[in-house]
């Protein structure tokens, strides 16, 4: 098998004739005068579960960051369902399709659960601000119909038991999985996860694999994740693109990617694949 460019697309075959849900075109960022990633490009099926890994530190959180417009980049674009995000902000990004999790759990841990999921279910808010301040019917009708929705999600992840505990008395991994179910309240196109199953033990990090699988074949959606699991990539990632040093140095199957040299190389000597990220 010849070696794939890995600048040149990769989607699977069920979303070979279909528009990719997101572009990325020459992206690149500087910090004053360190490149920190340089020449990145990825297109992204509508319903592909692809993975970005590499070593710590090199690049894959400050590649999220661009994505969601947590920073702008010093040159490429980005494009969402054909959409140029150049003008986007992180807030403009999340409610045209795109949402996220985060290395370091973010949840409102003195909320509830299902007020968690509340939250992210903001973009589908029905009412204005009057009728929130005077109370009237519309408001009353959406609260029921969000929180209905809310249950419905958590339900997703069995969660749904637990819909009236604070959210930062939930063990570890239940955590992890509310950032995942309040990410998706946002109803997103692609969801990002950052890390999913750091922190977890084999049996979570098992259950998290299934429920991305489910989330994929329920929702239809798109799934970009950095993770170290290496179990994991390669159990659930239909492509794979590997960073080093802030530059794409292999993009394809979970086949190709274990059996390329560039790619074992760039692990060699690294002290852990476990570690926490070191991005910029």
């Amino acid at each position: 098998m010849g070696k794939r460019d890995p600048r040149a697309p990769f989607v699977p075959e069920r979303d070979a004739f279909k528009s990719p849900v997101m572009e990325c075109v020459n992206l690149g960022i500087d910090f004053g005068g360190l490149t920190a990633v340089d020449d990145f490009c990825i297109t992204i099926g509508p319903t592909e579960i692809c993975g970005l890994i590499g070593p710590n530190g090199a690049g894959k959180t400050t590649i999220f960051n661009l994505l969601t417009k947590v920073y702008q980049p010093t040159r490429g674009s980005v494009y969402l369902n054909g959409a140029d995000t150049k003008d986007m902000n992180s807030m403009k990004a999340n409610k045209a399709g795109m949402a996220r999790t985060f290395q370091n759990i973010r949840l409102f841990k003195n909320m509830t659960v299902l007020e968690n999921v509340l939250v992210g279910l903001h973009n589908e808010i029905g009412y204005g601000l009057g009728s929130a301040i005077l109370r009237l019917p519309a408001y009353w009708q959406a609260e029921k119909k969000a929180r209905v929705r809310a249950l419905e999600l958590l339900e997703i992840f069995d969660m749904q038991d637990a819909a009236e505990m604070k959210a930062g008395n939930l063990p570890y991994g239940s955590q992890r999985r509310l950032e995942i179910v309040r990410a998706l309240a946002t109803d997103p196109t692609l969801l990002l996860l950052d890390e999913p199953a750091a922190g977890m033990n084999p049996a979570e990090t098992d259950e998290l694999m299934e429920n991305i699988k489910k989330l994929n074949d329920v929702f239809k959606i798109a799934i970009l994740l950095i993770e170290h699991d290496m179990k994991l990539v390669m159990g659930i990632c239909e492509g794979i693109a590997v960073l080093n040093y802030g530059k794409l140095i292999a993009k394809g199957t979970p086949t190709e990617i274990q059996n390329n040299p560039m790619v074992i190389e760039a692990y060699l000597g690294t002290s852990s694949e476990s570690g926490g990220e070191a991005d910029a």
